[in-house]
């Protein structure tokens, strides 16, 4: 069994960013805050399988050429390959647990 505090850990950018709970040696599954303007980045996955849900805040979700509004209990699921983006478009933070399987820390495409 592993424990983590989700509080005891810190986000990449400090105040925001990805905040990694537990990285393998199967899963990821992770914490992103975003502030109002910030963005994830455009990106894609070479053969890893990404999830992502939403527990607070709203933001513009895109993938490929399509754009989804993602509010506080929304889900969605993406294929590896599929270019997505997380846009925070609100005044307000956007939380959102992320999983992604399998754990293969180098499997990202940054577009």
């Amino acid at each position: 069994m592993e424990r983590v505090r989700e509080a005891e850990k810190q986000y990449r950018n400090g105040d925001s960013g990805v905040k990694y709970l537990f990285r393998g040696p199967k899963i990821d599954w992770d914490i992103i805050l975003l502030l109002p303007g910030q963005e994830l980045g455009g990106h894609y996955h070479r053969e890893v399988e990404e999830t992502f849900y939403v527990l607070e805040g709203e933001a513009t979700f895109q993938v490929g050429n399509a754009r989804q509004r993602l509010v506080a209990g929304d889900a969605i699921r993406l294929e590896a390959t599929q270019h997505h983006n997380v846009v925070n478009d609100s005044h307000k933070p956007l939380k959102m647990v992320f999983i992604k399987c399998p754990y293969l820390p180098a499997d990202k495409v940054d577009l």
